[in-house]
This record gives structure tokens, sequence and C-alpha cells, in this order.
């Protein structure tokens, strides 16, 4: 493996861990601590901190071993899980994520934040120092425990090593662990723990079941011997007791056994002299299962311990290898691959159909169908869900709440849809400025919501929904809502409107996304509606969508988005206009319909008793006219939105590879992009949501009355 890739992979590895221990933290934070959320955290900044120094990131290395050890006594309980703590692991996470892109920049020599970081240090040594062992309760049973715990003499290390069942299918050896000890010292009894060996029948070959219990006489030290065992502790369990251990350390090991495997280690101890008669007199004054224990402590062979497996052989096997990492690029290569197939596909059609060959058309038939399952196929591999967004909001909706002041409850539904991870990327920026500006300008401080009968807690919503072959997101808070007269009075003294000008509540509030403009009074980090809402409307131009927000003086504001579900590869519908042809996104289509008679001064036809706005393409693109034949109208929907398109004829569907239109054509309105048609000719596809915008400005301007409309659509 080269080393670049091994560093990316390093990287990759560390964001998607740091974004699982951020919700794992911000869950708890929620609903509790729970054994497996905590002990999910702990594995994933073990995991963080191995991955880094296979590759000598000290620096990573060393913090994460810090948060780590916390992280240990939380799981062993000797530490509470409270707001602080909450609150110091999720900024060490943050610290971890900057040291993680100071590898992805080639500084990991440089520290990104000495001071911040030394602070942290400080922090986590503070709680680490303030742990109450988990044993505590015992040493206060013992009476004895203010003089020395253990003999002078005991030299013996004691290690408890409870594998983790798929150690093996880690590619890690049990066995080559216990001869690895040996290198470093003597190994004086061991203890073999078989409590979860499953019968016969039910053994899976690549499990490991076996514990140990090992005495060992060493030099070592404490932190020599944890590292044998680097790689087994986010899974395992690795307890290491160095010699003349407090009694309560050996106590609370034998009370983790049950009676016959505490019996047992027992007699190991006591048959090599860990520990002196005095010492088991007082051990066995703490608790009744150890005085058992200790009275009744005698070599015997441990019973086979029968039972079902936990999860039968097949079940385990069938969760293995479900998923594989594969590199973006190589997604991007197949797609364009697939790209071309369609436009290759599209000339062997075109030449069939020419040569009036049925069995070449039938063959081209049936390579179309199966290159649209292709296609359909690769572009799945591309669709990822919108969770991967909306996983990073609880943690800046609860800081920022945390810094204004305000209780928000943060609800997401939706989060399964799926989106082009291209347009994933690009959406996240957009989303985070409307959601910092709900939670700043939108949601009112709890006193203000009590007096204006409102819960004390506001809700913010995030939402996201397949809608007509687009994916819809919505932002939605329960607060004080625009005020739609200071929205206006900002535009006129902008210059953005004019007075006498007759604008909807839709055109007044998308005056917000004008670069600079905000009504807020008070200039914050956050402040305005309109801080980035600028940038909020390019992003999602550029993503060929739509912004729109619909908002209610009191009651709250929804921003709504609106993206198509992918940029690469579409089902289009071709359309003739003059000498040109057209493509239309076929999800859009509703139908096609003969044009009735129209007068041609007016942009309304009648469509089953129901008005319709239309657009003239070819007009609108200053086409020549065709002599002769009958015009068709293609129906199209966009949102809750219809309008006509008036085409000169209709080809059919095809399938679209969609190109960039360049610098010179780009900021056309009306067009989104372009296609190679299977004769070499280039075809534009057709902008369906300016174009309905279009309708519906045309419409409003329209000088006609109800009446007159419907005299025209009968004309």
């Amino acid at each position: 493996m080269k080393k670049d890739s091994a560093r990316d992979a390093v990287v990759q590895e560390a964001r998607e861990l740091l974004v699982a221990m951020e919700a794992a933290l911000l869950q708890i934070e929620m609903e509790g601590p729970a054994k497996d959320t905590v002990n999910a955290i702990f594995r994933a900044a073990h995991t963080i901190k191995g991955s880094a120094g296979l590759f000598a990131f000290d620096s990573i290395v060393q913090f994460t071993h810090l948060v780590e050890h916390v992280l240990d006594k939380v799981r062993n309980e000797e530490l509470p899980l409270n707001d602080r703590m909450m609150s110091l692991l999720l900024q060490c996470g943050d610290y971890i994520g900057e040291l993680v892109d100071a590898i992805e920049r080639r500084e990991e020599g440089r520290e990104p934040d000495l001071a911040g970081r030394q602070a942290l240090e400080a922090a986590l040594d503070e709680m680490a120092r303030s742990a109450v062992p988990n044993g505590a309760h015992v040493e206060d049973r013992i009476a004895a425990l203010e003089v020395p715990d253990a003999p002078a003499s005991n030299p013996y290390w004691h290690l408890s090593l409870q594998f983790n069942e798929n150690v093996l299918r880690d590619g890690l050896d049990p066995l080559s662990f216990l001869h690895y000890l040996r290198t470093l010292g003597r190994i004086v009894a061991i203890l073999s723990v078989q409590e979860r060996m499953p019968d016969a029948a039910l053994m899976d070959p690549e499990s490991c079941y076996l514990g140990f219990e090992i005495c060992l006489v060493s030099d070592s030290t404490l932190q020599t011997l944890e590292n044998v065992f680097e790689f087994l502790r986010d899974d395992s369990r690795i307890d290491i007791l160095p010699p003349r251990s407090p009694l309560s350390a050996y106590a609370s090991l034998l009370s983790r056994l049950d009676a016959d495997h505490a019996a047992a280690l027992a007699a190991m101890w006591r048959q090599h002299g860990a520990l002196i008669e005095q010492e088991w007199q007082r051990l066995g004054g703490v608790d009744p299962l150890l005085e058992t224990v200790v009275q009744h402590a005698a070599p015997r062979p441990l019973p086979v311990a029968a039972g079902p497996r936990p999860r039968a052989l097949e079940d385990r096997r069938a969760q293995e290898q479900k998923f594989i990492k594969i590199e973006v690029s190589k997604l991007d290569q197949l797609i364009d691959l697939v790209g071309e197939l369609v436009i290759a596909g599209a000339s062997a059609r075109l030449v069939a159909r020419r040569r009036k060959d049925s069995q070449f058309e039938e063959a081209t038939q049936a390579i179309d169908a199966l290159m649209e399952q292709i296609r359909d196929a690769a572009l799945t591999l591309r669709m990822v869900q919108i969770n991967e967004v909306f996983q990073r909001f609880p943690r800046i909706v609860r800081d920022i709440a945390r810094d204004l002041d305000k209780d928000i409850e943060l609800v997401m539904t939706g989060s399964e849809t799926e989106l082009d991870k291209s347009m994933i990327e690009r959406i996240a920026d957009p989303l985070m400025h409307i959601v910092r500006n709900a939670i700043d300008h939108g949601i009112e401080p709890a006193a203000e919501r009590i007096v204006a009968g409102k819960q004390s807690k506001a809700t913010l919503r995030l939402n996201a929904t397949h809608e007509s072959g687009s994916v819809v997101i919505e932002v939605m808070d329960d607060g004080r809502g625009m005020n739609r007269d200071r929205i206006l009075a900002t535009a006129l003294s902008r210059g953005l409107t004019t007075p006498d000008a007759d604008l909807s509540d839709a055109e007044i509030y998308r005056f917000v996304f004008e670069p600079g403009f905000s009504t807020a009074r008070q200039v914050t980090e956050l402040s305005g509606r309109g801080v980035g809402m600028d940038v909020v409307k390019r992003n999602i131009d550029a993503l060929h969508g739509e912004v729109a927000i619909d908002t209610e003086r009191g009651r709250g504001t929804v921003v709504r988005i609106r993206l198509p579900l992918t940029l690469a590869i579409i089902s289009g519908f071709q359309v003739v206009v003059g000498n040109a042809v057209f493509v239309i996104p076929l999800d859009m289509v509703v139908e096609c319909i003969d044009m009735p008679g129209q007068r041609p001064d007016h942009n309304i036809v009648a469509v089953r008793d129901e008005p319709l706005p239309f657009v003239h393409l070819r007009e609108l693109f200053d086409l020549p006219a065709r002599e002769r034949g009958r015009k068709s109208l293609v129906i199209v929907q966009y949102g809750q939105q219809r309008a006509g398109l008036l085409v000169d004829g209709l080809l059919g569907e095809c399938q679209a590879v969609i190109k960039p239109l360049g610098r010179l054509f780009g900021k056309v309105k009306g067009l989104s992009g372009s296609t190679i048609l299977g004769d070499g000719r280039v075809a534009l596809i057709l902008d369906i949501p300016h174009l309905v915008h279009y309708t519906q400005q045309q419409e409003q301007s329209s000088p006609l009355t109800h009446a007159e409309r419907g005299v025209a659509s009968e004309q």
C-alpha cells in the first residue's frame, strides 16, 4: 500500500469514527447512558489511536490515549457521564478532528492549537484523578485497608484476558499474545476460562470462546504489558493487576466471576502465594460469595458450560462482508463509461431504424433495456442517504442553542432519503446557513415564547422527501416568523423594488436571498435571515434546484429546497421545436396532448376545464417556425405547479447523459444542460423549474380577467 493511500485511509476512517462518536454522545445526552453506546464511543477512540499509531502520528496517539483513559473509567462506572463530561468529550472530538485535518494537509508535525490542547489535557487529567474506583464499596468493608494490602514479597502480575469472539476473524491469534508474554517474563500459572464454550454441534471454528487468567513474574512496566494487547482492547476485556495491588482489586476480579471460576482462580492464587493468609481472611469478610470462595478454594477442573450459541453460525456469516469501500473516483469513472455506453447505444438504435432491419431493431431494444438497468444500478451506487448531512446538525443545534441560551428540540425525519453523493456534499453548506439563521433569528428565547403563549422549548425540524422526481428538503421552525413589512421596507431602502410594485408575499420573501440583505437590528455572529442566504441561493442554483420561503408571523417559517435526484444521467423526453431538439426530464412530464385552437396573443389554455399557463418554446428561443403540422402541448409539473410547453413535434423517450453548457451558455435562462444524440447532434436539456416559474409570471402579468381567459381558452 502506498503511503499516501494509507494516509487517506486513516483520515477517512478517523472522520467516520468521529462522526459516530459525536452521534453516540448526543444520543446519550437525549436518551441517557447505555452500556453499548459508551462501549461504542470507547471503541471508536481506541481504533483512531491504533490506526494513527501504525503510521507514527504521535500527536493524535498521545491525545487520544488521554481521551481513551477517561472513557475507560466512564465505561467502568468510575466517572459519571454528566453534562460537564459530555461537553469535554465533544470538545475533545473536535480537537481530534483538527489533528486529522492536519494529517490530511501533511502537517501532522505541527499542533493546530497548542493552548487549546493543553487546556483539554488538563481537563482530562482532572477528570481522571476525580474517578471513584468501581471497587470502592469493597474497600469500605475492609477495615484494615490502611495497612499494606499485599505482602511485599508478592512478585506476581495478574492478567485477566477475556478475548472478543471475533478475534480470529480479525486476523489475531490469542496464543501469539501468550507466547509474547513469555518474552517479557515467566508465566507461573495459567487458567483457561471455558464458560462460553458451546456444544460441539453449535461450535463455530472461526470463533474464540476462551479466556485466560495468568500469573506472571516480570520486571516490565504496566504500560509495556498494556501495549501487548493494544489491538484487543476495543472489544476484549483486558484487566492487569500489578504486584502489590490493593486488596479491593483482587476482590473486584473475583466478584465478577461465578462461584466455580472464582474458586478455581482463588485456588491458583493460594497455591502460588499471591496473597497471604491474613489477606484471605480479610477478603472473605467482604461479601458472602467471596467468603464461600475463600473457604472452599481448591484446585478443581472447570465444568464446560453447555448451552446454545448466542447466534447461529449461518446468521453470523450472513452478516459478514455486507459492505465494501470504493473510491469515489472509481464510481465517477464508471458513471462516465455508462454515459458513453448510453450515447453509443442511441447511435446503434438510430442505425437500426434507418436500415429497417427487424432483427437488428430487436437486438438494439434488448441492449437498450439492459443499458437502462446498468444505468440505474450505476447511479444507485452513487446514491447516499441524506443522513450523511443531517447527522451533523444535532451537535450544531446543541452548541448554538446553548450559546444563545435557548431550549430547542431537533426533530429529523426522512433521513433515509437518497440523493446523489456529489449533491450531498454541496448541499451541506446551504443547509448550515439556514439552520443557523433559524436558531438565531427565527426562534425566540424561552421567556418571549411563554409570553406569546408557546411552549418554552422550541422545535426545529429537518425533513427530506421524494416528490415528482426531485428531493425536497425542509427546514421548519416554530419561531416568530418573518416580518413582511420590515423585509419590504429594507428592499425599498436598498432600491430592490419600487413603492408602486405589486409584489406577492413569495416575491417579497425572496428578497432575503439578495447579497447582504438583512433585517437584523443588532449584528452578531449569526444575526439576520440574510446572513449567508445569498450563498444558499447561489449554491442551490448551481445544483439546478430552487429555494422558497413560507412563513407566518408568530407561527414560524419553512425554508423549502427542491433538488434534482442526480446530475449525471436522466430519463428524458425528446421534443422538436423548429429545427432544434430539446430534452425534458421524464420525471416532470405529466402528459402530452394536441394543442387546441388558441389565440396567438394569449398564454392560457383550458385543459379539462382548468386554465393552464403555457409557453411558446419557439418564440422563447427565437427559432424558425414550421410551415405546417399540428402542434403539441407537453404538460410538465414541478412541485405543485403545472405548465405547458408548446412544441412542434414529439420524438419519445430517451436516456440523456447530462453535459455542462460551458461558460458561454452557462447562464442562459431556461436551459440546464445538454446531451448528445445518437446521430452526434447536441440537444439542449430544458430547465423545467425556471420555465414553470416563467409561465406563472406570465399568468400573473396577463391583463386578461378570469372571464376573458375562459373565452380565450374556448377559442
